[in-house]
This record gives structure tokens, sequence and C-alpha cells, in this order.
């Protein structure tokens, strides 16, 4: 063959052989999925080095990584005044120190979850790098547990402070000397501590300073101090610190205990100290909030209820009857008022005088007159709107559902203060299989607000009762009406409830017994008692409930949380140990110890995944 004819059909034949080749090799599958976080390649300086004096820190990792919120995930015990400056480069996490370090302290840099890899997501979990400042590595530690005082659930977000300066004024001036913070199931530790004697607290850092200082942080502390020594070692006896060859040094190994998260996690930590998280109860009075919650409806809250004193709403330069109704809440602490003049309606902003009990610098408590400006936001009304129809006047009834509880009070109530109602246009009848009967009856206002009416009448469990309120039978001050309505009722027979009772035993001084339902936002019922007794919860409807002790120390009849400067430790609580389900007709009765404070079984407890 001619050669520059084979090399000819050489060219034209390449084309086919890669296709061809192409064709025998398989698409690429990109294998499985990487799970794996980011692995530790090498630090500068080495993880637990001693006399460390450089201001910088290097991680690289085997793969590029992200940081997750590392202002709030980094936690640098003892904490440092000035925050680092932590950046990425490369495949290294750098912290750049903005501050001396201390002499012969030993420094924990906590990532918790900041450190992820780039392309996953996947999280180095707990990653912990310790360097020591002197010539050993501090090895000790201190354990616990955070509860919130009141109802035993877990807190979020809490750091641990241990001061080893114990002046009460630490926690609140300085920083503390080691910092921990605490797991979703409120446990801690913290590590690489000196030995010696700490006092020990629990804060919700809400200005991020480190200090109990604002009257509304969330705050615990330990009523005796904490003494860390060779036995609270974590590290084992071969590395153990040097500078406490005094006694042996042991490790110290929390119990787990069996507990089902909300996750599947069957495992929390128990420690060796127990903190119980409150918030300061207001002490000053004040104003603390105004609002117009509409053009007619204005509201004004006190920090503290006002006892004895007055808490007054006036308008400036305006005679004030027959243009307002003002009502106190039941603690007298809240003041509605709902204006009634069309032409005050108007006004936008609307000035007012407040009056009311006020604490001053020296804590001395007298009148205070304020004139506020109270503004309202109309909404806006779209274009080519079609015209509304006027709405009725609703009022709402505890009745309505159908069957009522023996003894319960028969509500009716509107969301404005109601004129006198038109008992002409209301009738309400008495049925059983025989006979139809007007049953006779009164509508009383509450004694606390117009908005509420309290129909009486004798309701007999044998029958059933038809309420008719015709259209205009009900009328607020706004001449607004109420449409046509009718409700059938009847009284639910004893038989429908259940009846719990609780032999207390081993209670010393004043407690307050509260039933509670399963999601513990709502107290049922509740009794006090002076000491061990029988306390008795009938009438409840079938369902699962939980119960509290409160240990009522100051004999006040509510809880009482705790004050720092007084050094007084929330009242303690307990929980009855099982959820209690209650069944129509039966009647339980359950032993419970009160000698156990503070504790409440973990599967009943929330946890935060």
């Amino acid at each position: 063959m001619n050669l520059s004819v084979y090399i000819k059909a050489c060219i034209l034949s390449l084309p086919v052989i890669c296709l061809n080749s192409c064709a025998k090799i398989g698409s690429p599958t990109g294998g499985p999925r990487d799970r794996q976080p980011p692995v530790v390649l090498a630090t500068i300086p080495e993880a637990n080095s001693v006399n460390f004096k450089d201001d910088r820190i290097v991680i690289t990792f085997n793969e590029y990584v992200a940081l997750d919120n590392i202002n709030d995930n980094l936690i640098v015990s003892p904490p440092l005044a000035t925050r680092p400056k932590v950046w990425l480069k490369g495949k290294s996490v750098i912290v750049d120190i903005e501050e001396d370090l201390r002499e012969d302290f030993t420094y924990t840099f906590n990532f918790q979850n900041a450190i992820k890899d780039l392309n996953e997501g996947n999280i180095l979990e707990g990653y912990r790098f310790v360097v020591a400042t002197g010539p050993t590595l501090d090895s000790l530690s201190v354990t616990g547990n955070v509860y919130y005082a009141e109802n035993l659930e877990t807190p979020e977000k809490i750091f641990i402070l241990a001061h080893g300066n114990l002046a009460d004024t630490a926690a609140v001036k300085t920083l503390p000397d080691y910092i921990g913070v605490i797991d979703r199931f409120g446990y801690f530790r913290i590590d690489n501590m000196k030995r010696g004697s700490y006092n020990l607290y629990a804060l919700k850092d809400v200005d991020n300073n480190k200090r109990y200082n604002l009257p509304d942080e969330e705050f615990a502390f330990l009523d005796h101090r904490v003494e860390v020594t060779a036995d609270s070692s974590w590290i084992p006896p071969a590395v153990a610190d040097t500078a406490a060859t005094e006694e042996p040094a042991s490790v110290t190994v929390a119990t787990e205990q069996d507990v089902q998260g909300q996750d599947g996690d069957t495992v929390a930590l128990d420690g060796k100290y127990k903190l119980f998280m409150f918030k300061k109860a207001v002490t000053a009075q004040y104003l603390k909030s105004s609002q117009r919650k509409s053009k007619s409806q204005l509201e004004f809250i006190l920090s503290l209820p006002p006892n004895d004193m007055d808490f007054e709403f006036s308008l400036p330069d305006t005679p004030a009857e027959n243009m307002f109704i003002a009502e106190h809440s039941a603690g007298r602490d809240t003041l509605l008022v709902w204006l009634t003049d069309s032409t005050l309606m108007e006004n936008n902003p609307l000035a007012a005088n407040i009056r009311y009990p006020f604490t001053d610098s020296t804590g001395m408590v007298d009148y205070k007159t304020d004139t506020v400006n109270l503004r309202y936001v109309e909404a806006r009304t779209p274009r080519n709107a079609v015209a509304e129809k006027p709405v009725p006047l609703a009022i709402a009834t505890s009745f309505a559902a159908g069957g009522v509880r023996p003894g319960e009070k028969l509500v009716l109530r509107s969301e404005t203060p109601l004129a006198p109602p038109d008992t002409s246009l209301i009738k309400l009848f008495s049925i059983n299989e025989k006979d139809t009967l007007k049953a006779p009856f009164s509508l009383l206002r509450d004694s606390l607000t117009a908005t509420r009416y309290i129909l009486e009448t004798n309701v007999l469990p044998d029958r059933r009762y038809l309420f008719i309120a015709d259209s205009g039978a009900f009328r607020d001050i706004y001449d607004k009406y109420s449409d046509s309505t009718g409700i059938v009722f009847s009284q639910k027979p004893e038989t429908s409830y259940g009846k719990l009772s609780f032999n207390v035993q081993n209670a010393e001084g004043p407690v307050i017994l509260q039933l509670l339902g399963k999601d513990e936002t709502k107290v049922i019922m509740e009794r006090r008692m002076e000491g061990q007794g029988k306390a008795e919860f009938p009438l409840l409807d079938p369902g699962t409930y939980r119960a509290r002790i409160i240990f009522d120390a100051d004999s006040n009849g509510v809880w009482t949380t705790g004050n720092f400067e007084k050094k007084l430790q929330p009242e303690q609580v307990s929980y009855y140990p099982d959820e209690i389900e209650v069944k129509a007709r039966f009647d339980i009765e359950q032993d419970w110890d009160a000698s156990v404070r503070n504790e409440k079984n973990r599967k009943l407890r929330t946890v935060k995944k």
C-alpha cells in the first residue's frame, strides 16, 4: 500500500477508533457519598503542647473545611477578654489570639460543632485543641447538670462559669477562670482545670460578656465552694497532672442513664454538681409597657401589681365623663381602656396620662405621672375592595361545647364591654323525654369586667338545656349587636369523670401540690398542705396528667424564684415519677414520698435535638 494512502487511512479511522474506545468505558459512578468528618493532619503547635508563648494556632485538615457560626461556637477556657480572630487558609483553620495569655494556665479551644467539610457538610463534632502556657498540662475537671428550677427542664445555650476568685462580686464584675457549656441534656464538664477552690455558676449570657450583670439574665449558683482535687482528674493516672502528686489521681466516670431522647439517643450523663436556673424577680415598680391595640383600645402594664396604690388613666385637658371605660386585671397590674368618644378615637397619636407607683434610684416608691403619645396603624384597604358587610357582635360561651362540669360557671363573653343584655330576647328551656319547660335564669355582670356576664340557673344532671338569644339580645358599648344563636348543653354526670388522690409522705413544712396537663403548660388544680397528708383532685376529665410538688419555704402559696444577692436559692420542686392516666368512674390513689427533692423522671423531660 502506498505510504501516503496508508497514513490517510489511519487518520480517517481515528474518530471511529476513539468512538469505539469510548463506548467500551462505563460512565463514572462517583463512588459512595463522603460521610466522614474532616481529619486533623497537623497542628502548630502540637496538641497538648506546653510552654506555649505564640499568638497563633494553625490546625490543618485532610480536606477543605468551612466554619459554622464560629463566633458563637468557639468557647475558649479560660475565657479571653478579646474574641480571637478565626479564619481559613487553604485546608487550615487559623486562630489569631489578640491578647496575652495567662501565665501557667492550660487553655482549651472548644470548637463544638463549628468545623465541617466544605463539600458535604460533615461535622467534626466536639473538636477541642488544648495547649498550656506553663510547663505542665492541668488535668482536673468539674462535672454537673443544669436544670430550670421551676420545672426541672433542660435549658439551652447555658455557660458554666468557674471562679477562683471567691468574692461574691466576682460573678458580676470579672471573667471566670474557666468556662464550659452544657449539652442538650443539660450535662457539662469543664476540663484542664487547676487544683483549687472555685465558685460555680450557670449563666444565660444575654450580652455575651460572661458576667451576671443584667437583672433579666437566667442564672444559677451553688451554695458551697467546689474543691477541685486529684480525685477530679479525667486523664488516666499514668499521665495525670504532675502538680497534684500528693494524692493519687483517679478517673471520674459519669454514670450513664437509660434515657430516651426525641431523636432516639439513649445516653445522658449525671455530673457531680446540680445547678438550678432562675430569673431574679422584678422588685422595682415601673410602667412596663403601653400600647394602642386598636383605634379604640389602649393597654398599660406595670412591672408589678400596685397593691393598695393607684394605677389610673386620664386624658389631658379633657373631661373624663362618658369618654372612656377603664378596667383593671385581677392582679391590678394591667389597665385596659376602651375609648367611647368618636372624636378621641380619631386622634392619632392620642395623648394619655398614666399615674402609677414608681421606684426611684434610692429604692423609694412614690407616684409618677407620665404623658404618653399612643399611635395605631390602620390596616390598608386594597384598591377595588368590595365593601364588607358589618360583622355582628361575637358572643363566646363557656358552655358551647355541650357538656358542663358540675358547679361550673356558665360564662358569656365579648371582646368589648357589653351593655346590659336585653333579657326579653333571651330564653332558657329545660328539656327531658317527658317535657320542655321554661327555666328561670338571671344574667349577672362579672365583678372584674364588663366583657363577661354569668348565666345563673339551676342545672340538673338529668335534663338538657336550650339557650336561645334572639338577634340584638347583646350589645356592646359601640352599638354593635349580636346575631341570633341557640346552644344546647347539659351537665355531665359525675360518672364521666375520674378522681386522683395523693398520700403525701415525709413532707416537712408547707407544700403546694399541682396537677398538670400532660404537656405541663397548664395547672389543672392545686392543693396547699401544711406537711404530709392526703390531697384529692376530683372531677377530672379522662386523660394523662403529671403532678408537681413545690416546697413552699416562704409560705406565700406560690413558687418563689432565687436571689443571688441575698444568697436565696429558688424554691425546690419535685415531680411525681410517672405520668398518671385517669379514667372515667375510677378513683386512683397514689403514695408520694416528698422527701425526694429536685427530681423528675428523665423520660418525662423535654430533650432538645
